[in-house]
């Protein structure tokens, strides 16, 4: 079983609530969503893993057991082309739960006309497949979200 936990601080509210229909009907796959904090930041990995995908706005963490972990920092955030978002890693890197991965800032994210709003999503998984989901309260980087088995 995997436990993944937040990659960022903030407010749990479950992917429903996520600004964009590919997340909330969960097309991307079943997961939590966070509503995070408005101050500078670093987004660390929500599991032990290899980073297989990373773009400035979102990145995924494969464990041992082959779960794939998207965070994706914001909605529609692909478009500021990675301005305000910093690279802390490099795709194929081996990393560890609450290792820092992309430093950015929400507020900016906002100013920029975007949602901040943070999808946190299993990759290829079926929602009977999570328990123990999160989808509301304040979490930290590294409070548990769900339990993947």
């Amino acid at each position: 079983m995997t436990i993944v936990t937040s990659p960022l601080a903030g407010r749990t509210i479950g992917l429903a609530a996520v600004p964009d229909p590919v997340f909330s009907g969960a097309m991307v796959g079943p997961g939590t969503a966070i509503d995070p904090v408005r101050e500078p930041g670093e987004a660390v990995a929500p599991v032990d893993g290899v980073i297989v995908s990373l773009h400035p706005h979102a990145f995924v963490v494969v464990d041992a057991e082959g779960h794939g972990v998207l965070t994706h920092l914001g909605i529609d955030t692909v478009q500021l082309n990675g301005e305000g978002f910093e690279l802390l890693v490099n795709k194929g890197d081996t990393v560890t739960r609450g290792q820092a991965v992309v430093r950015w800032n929400p507020a900016a994210v906002e100013v920029a006309g975007k949602s901040p709003i943070c999808p946190i999503v299993a990759l290829e998984a079926t929602a009977d497949s999570l328990s123990d989901l999160r989808e509301d309260g304040d979490v930290k980087a590294g409070d548990a979200l769900f339990s993947w088995q």
